[in-house]
This record gives structure tokens, C-alpha cells and sequence, in this order.
């Protein structure tokens, strides 16, 4: 497997002095300020394209009827699959999930699933015989840091922009619509959680930035990221070895991340009201009429 390229001792030793001595990063930014977000969706529903600084996520959603799980009759299913190919980074390869890639999942998987973001029994079609299968796939298109809080951001984006085919249950028999037979409805949603991941730096972990680019995950003594909502609910804390981190400093942090998720949360609203805006210009009827207007005059 290839290693991963490492910074050398003298850009570390730059970017550590940079932080500690000078109170600045390389990139001008702010501790607590984010490299700028980028949101566009695609053509087809369920498509969400999410840029944060030079770091690309592609993340689509897809539903397909399934049979439930015996356990959970009256639930449909919902899972993230995440890939990271040489293409984010050529340290990735395609069928070896890095330690990376298995924490990417986890960090969704608790965020988004276990969260109940996505309301799975509205899901279910027959109890216990048929039901949608809700399925996210995120792409790591390029690799220059924080690959949790964008792809986190992809999938809540894709979910919620996701449209599933209507249905309709008669004498037994299970319908499914074509978009052109009936207009595709939205998923159930619950509530939009959001990762924000804080690096420490120091021997004590003494110094916090927030949205750590590659150079400096290189050299960072300890990560924390914080999944919430915009109502402050937590959905998870996870710290994933390295330098103990104070109470209060994890208060502080857990105190930013709610003001920054709140900021996530409208600027996704606005994104996906634009979407609607454009894509509906009187709706599905009028579009019909349209190809049957008569010029007069």
C-alpha cells in the first residue's frame, strides 16, 4: 500500500512556529473561520456537489424497494457508503479501505443514521414485506483536509434535496410512479445534523483551530469533532485518541461549533430554495401547458 506523503521537518517546525509565536496560519484564516463552502446540486435529484477549500465531495442519493429487515418491520433501511479512490489522494486505492476511510463512515454513520436525521418509518411501504432502501454514496473527489465535516455536509445536502417516486397501495397491489406520472415526494426528515472538527496543536493541545486543512492535520496533537443541529442537540462527541483536551476548552469549542452549524443550516435553506426556484417555473402542469400555448395575435 502506498504511504502517505508526509510534510517535511521544516514545514512543520514553519507552521507549528507560525500558530504558537505568531498566533496566525498559513492561510490568513481566522482559528475559528472555515476556507469558504461551496454547494451545488445536479441536474438529477439526490446529486450534491460540496467544495471546502481545495477539498471535493460528491455525494448522490439513491432509493430502490427492498424487503425490510426481520427485526424492523415497520422500517425502511438507510446507509452511507463512502469511497476514497487515488483519485482524492494517491495514498488511496480502490477495494483497500484506509483507517481514513473506515473513521469517514463511522463519524457518518453516527451523525446522520444512529441520529434518526432520517425518519426510516415513513419509509415502510407493506409492514414487514416491502419498503424503500434509501442509499447515500459519498465520493472523495479531491483530499486537502477536514474530510468529515464535508462530507457530512454532502450527505445532509443530498438527502434533503433527494426526491423518492410516489407510490400507491391498491387491493394489495403496491404501485410505483414514474416522475412523469406523478410528481417524486421528499423524505421524511427529522432535524439536519452537522460534524465540526477541531485540531489541537501544542505539547498540551494548548492552541484549537477549526477546519484544518492537510498541512496542518499533518501536525495536529489531537481532533475533535462535535456533530449537532441547529437547536444545539448533540448527536455525537468523538475524540479519537491524542492529547487529553480540557472541559473547558471542549466547552468553548462545543459553544462555536452550534453558532457555525447554525450557519450551515441557512446557507443549505437558501441553496435549496434556489434549487426549487429554478426547477419549478409553475410546476409540472404548467410545464405541459406550455407545449400547447397558441401565439395570438
Amino acid at each position: 500500500m502506498p504511504r502517505e506523503a508526509e510534510p517535511s521537518a521544516n514545514e512543520k517546525a514553519f507552521l507549528l512556529k507560525a500558530l504558537q509565536d505568531e498566533q496566525i496560519r498559513l492561510d490568513g484564516r481566522e482559528f475559528d473561520q472555515y476556507r469558504p463552502l461551496e454547494l451545488t446540486f445536479g441536474d438529477e435529484y439526490g446529486v450534491a456537489n460540496v467544495s471546502l477549500g481545495k477539498t471535493k465531495i460528491l455525494a448522490k442519493a439513491s432509493a430502490e424497494v427492498t424487503v425490510p429487515f426481520a427485526d424492523r418491520p415497520l422500517d425502511g433501511i438507510f446507509t452511507i457508503a463512502t469511497e476514497l479512490s487515488p483519485m482524492a489522494a494517491p495514498h488511496f486505492e480502490v477495494n483497500r479501505p484506509t483507517e481514513t476511510e473506515v473513521l469517514l463512515s463511522r463519524l457518518l454513520e453516527k451523525t446522520v443514521r444512529r441520529s434518526g436525521a432520517l425518519d426510516t418509518e415513513s419509509l415502510c411501504l407493506v409492514a414487514g414485506q416491502k419498503c424503500w432502501s434509501v442509499r447515500v454514496d459519498v465520493h472523495v473527489l479531491s483530499h486537502d483536509g477536514n474530510l468529515t465535516d464535508a462530507a457530512c455536509f454532502a450527505v445532509v445536502a443530498a438527502l434533503r434535496h433527494f426526491r423518492k417516486p410516489d407510490t400507491s397501495m391498491e387491493n394489495g397491489v403496491l404501485t410505483v410512479y414514474t416522475p412523469a406520472e406523478r410528481e417524486p415526494v421528499p423524505l421524511g426528515w427529522l432535524h439536519s445534523p452537522f460534524c465540526v472538527t477541531w485540531s489541537f496543536f501544542g505539547d498540551e493541545g494548548e492552541t484549537a483551530l477549526l477546519d484544518a486543512d492537510w498541512m496542518e492535520e499533518q501536525v495536529r496533537v489531537a481532533s475533535v469533532t462535535i456533530s449537532l443541529n441547529r437547536h444545539g442537540e448533540i448527536c455525537q462527541i468523538a475524540k479519537l485518541g491524542g492529547v487529553p483536551v480540557e472541559a473547558v476548552a471542549l466547552l468553548q469549542c462545543t459553544s462555536v461549533a452550534l453558532t457555525k452549524v447554525k450557519e450551515f443550516s441557512t446557507y443549505l435553506d437558501d441553496k435549496l430554495a434556489e434549487d426549487t426556484k429554478r426547477r419549478d417555473k409553475g410546476g409540472f402542469m404548467a410545464e405541459l401547458r406550455a407545449e400547447n400555448d397558441r401565439i395570438v395575435g
